[in-house]
């Protein structure tokens, strides 16, 4: 199991340390550091910024939001950016939820979501590998475009660049059962939002039928602290957000996910006390269990001990929010 540094995105302004986070993990052995993106920062200019910074450490977005860009524009930034690293990219892709696709990127949410991904990462493999000009007869990402107030004069293109890595890899960000099937035959690996090395058999049968080498990525919040409840902390609030402010109540895939992993009553308290204001209330709401056991909070002794139920399951690499260089060490030391 390798570790990367997973450092999500701003609020305020630019993550404060995040640069010599990204630099400390890159000296501790981490594999990878990755950036993320929702209504704010992107996620491709903080790894052009940290790629100047380093030499070896690999470079993922987790996850760079399909609505924000088409998929040759995503291919575009994939390809730039694998070359002035050396070919460090990792290219995690996400479709978020309506109220993010609609209400932020101004677009509609698609009324195929599994075919809308495939056809992404079609365009994306074949910008990417660069064998013949890019088309593709789709539902959502047709290529050339041929809908209304089409001019009829789109014609192929193939990239100028050539890629670094025609083979770059490919990881999604998925959550339902069909979603996360999907997920193991077209791309290169998983990004899961919540994991947990107690219910690995949720996933079971979709990630048998994955290849060799497909990766697992869990984000995980990490902290190593003498005061359990106090640790948790961040991560319950983490989880009131998502599953409270990042869906609607007719449609909201974090609290689904929640409510597939034992918590369905919890996660709707959750979700009602978030819409009616109630945000304190809400992040108190979340069950500690829950957040313990997608997390790895607590003394070292005790993060020792829990590491070894992820060792366990698949995963492959565990990508960690940290908030301080001491926990980042432990783990490196424990891993």
């Amino acid at each position: 199991m390798r570790l990367g540094l997973a450092l999500g995105y701003w609020g305020r302004g630019p993550g404060a340390g995040h640069l010599d986070l990204a630099r400390e993990a890159e000296r501790l052995g981490y594999h990878s550091v990755w950036t993320a993106e929702a209504w704010g920062s992107d996620a491709f200019t903080p790894l052009t910024w940290i790629a100047a910074h380093t030499t070896r450490i690999r470079l993922g977005t987790a996850v760079a939001q399909m609505a924000a860009r088409s998929p040759t524009a995503t291919a575009m930034h994939a390809l730039t950016l694998d070359h002035l690293s050396g070919g460090r990219l990792l290219l995690g892709l996400g479709l978020s939820g309506p109220q993010v696709v609609e209400g932020w990127y101004g677009r509609p949410f698609p009324d195929r979501p599994l075919t809308a991904t495939r056809e992404y990462v079609d365009v994306v493999r074949q910008v990417l590998r660069r064998r013949a000009p890019v088309t593709l007869e789709g539902r959502h990402h047709a290529l050339p475009y041929r809908g209304p107030g089409a001019t009829g004069l789109g014609r192929p293109l193939r990239p100028i660049t050539h890629p670094l890595r025609p083979d770059l890899p490919v990881l999604l960000g998925a959550e339902g059962p069909r979603n996360v099937a999907q997920t193991a035959r077209i791309a290169d690996g998983w990004l899961p939002l919540y994991w947990s090395p107690l219910r690995t058999d949720l996933h079971a049968a979709a990630l048998a039928a994955a290849p060799p080498g497909f990766l697992v990525a869990p984000l995980v919040r990490a902290h190593v602290c003498a005061d359990i409840a106090e640790g948790l902390l961040p991560v319950k609030a983490m989880l009131g957000f998502y599953i409270g402010g990042m869906g609607h109540a007719r449609r909201n895939f974090h609290a689904d996910l929640m409510a597939r992993m034992g918590y369905e009553e919890e996660a709707g308290r959750v979700r009602e006390l978030f819409v009616e204001g109630r945000r304190e209330e809400a992040v108190a709401a979340v069950p500690d269990a829950f957040a313990d056991e997608i997390s790895l909070v607590g003394p070292r002794g005790r993060i020792a001990e829990r590491l070894e139920l992820w060792r366990a399951g698949p995963v492959t690499d565990l990508l960690v929010t940290a908030p301080d260089p001491k926990t980042l060490r432990v783990l490196a030391d424990l891993v």
